[in-house]
């Protein structure tokens, strides 16, 4: 969503009263850090996708794609004709294999691929549905993959693959994508959307009266909702992303992006895969706009946003600090615990300190 909608502001949900405590881990013997990569883009960058401790791709504004291959340097690159369009999403699946994502209404929502590390690009797929807009989107594995985007005709619009993004299809549930009056979800991070094993998915939205996160586990092809506690009832607030380890724990983060200092309840927890939730608070309190694992681990998460950045080792029951001076849009870690961050202004900081694996 991300962009200016008709809305009226409903009844405030619970504040900062209200919320379940939350424990601050001790603070590290070696204190983390984030520290700035040089590269040529300044436009804003939300679009992450680490691959190991070396290759990591970035996408942003004006049709930005940035990628690292030795971990330290980024080279930008040009997908013809795409300078109008706002890359918000990018999926790579090696260093010369990546798939990015257009966000925006109707036409401007639009993917390409590259196969040889951006030298060339594919237009995979336009959204002719001028009622469209698409949040974000994820791949289980190579072939397979799911795009999601704001609702059309009262229905979240869902399309999923099997070819690698070749093909795609409309996903038929109207009664499971379902949409409440003034609902969306935000297209800050790519990480509104994720999946997880061999099916599942999920997605988070806002805007509305309450914020929600809606669940498949037969790859994108039904739904089931469930209501966070996630304040929401303005176009600026609700649940922002989703995460998941392997064991089934997840965190959703979320907030005002237009208050980000606002202390309300900006986290949930789930240990069930998503069946069930509980409010649970993130730090730095504030707006967190992205939450996600590092993988290999079963319960460690980092989030950032504009209130800065964090991470947890007990699936989002207590919280290390990173630091609150950097605002950021999306994070990434790899299986090596290799991480990196951006956001505004062309922003890319590289995760240092105490290993996350």
């Amino acid at each position: 969503m991300l962009r200016a909608i008709p809305c009226a502001v409903l009844a405030a949900l619970a504040g900062c009263s209200a919320l379940p405590p939350v424990a601050e881990a001790p603070a590290p013997a070696r204190a983390a850090a984030w520290v700035p990569q040089q590269h040529a883009a300044t436009t804003e960058l939300r679009g992450l996708s680490v691959l190991n401790d070396k290759v990591a791709w970035a996408s942003g504004a004006k049709g930005t794609v940035l990628r690292t291959v030795d971990g330290e340097h980024w080279t930008l690159h040009a997908v013809p004709g795409a300078e109008a369009f706002d890359f918000r999403d990018i999926e790579a699946f090696d260093a010369n294999t990546a798939i990015v994502m257009g966000a925006g209404p109707g036409a401007a929502s639009r993917m390409y691929r590259t196969r040889d590390g951006g030298a060339t690009w594919q237009l995979l797929i336009v959204n002719n549905d001028a009622e469209g807009f698409w949040d974000a989107m994820a791949f289980w594995d190579a072939r397979n993959g799911v795009v999601f985007g704001d609702p059309v005709r009262g229905a979240f619009q869902v399309l999923v693959t099997g070819d690698g993004g070749e093909s795609w299809q409309a996903v038929n549930d109207p009664d499971g994508l379902a949409a409440l009056p003034q609902e969306g979800a935000f297209a800050a991070s790519g990480t509104c959307l994720s999946v997880g094993g061999k099916a599942d998915a999920w997605f988070v939205t806002g805007g509305a009266a309450q914020s929600r996160i809606f669940r498949s586990v037969n790859r994108g092809q039904s739904w089931q909702v469930a209501t966070l506690q996630i304040p929401a009832a303005a176009a600026s607030k609700g649940a922002f992303s989703v995460g998941f380890a392997g064991n089934g724990r997840g965190i959703v983060a979320g907030g005002d992006y237009k208050e980000p200092s606002l202390e309300t309840l900006n986290g949930a927890i789930s240990s069930d895969g998503g069946a069930g939730w509980s409010p649970a608070p993130i730090l730095p309190a504030g707006f967190m706009s992205a939450v996600v694992p590092v993988p290999g681990t079963s319960s460690t998460f980092v989030a950032v946003g504009l209130a800065g950045s964090g991470y947890t080792r007990d699936g989002g029951k207590s919280w290390t600090i990173i630091e609150k001076e950097t605002k950021l849009n999306a994070v990434g870690f790899s299986a090596s615990g290799a991480g990196w961050a951006v956001g505004p202004k062309g922003l890319i900081v590289k995760y240092v300190g105490p290993p996350l694996r």
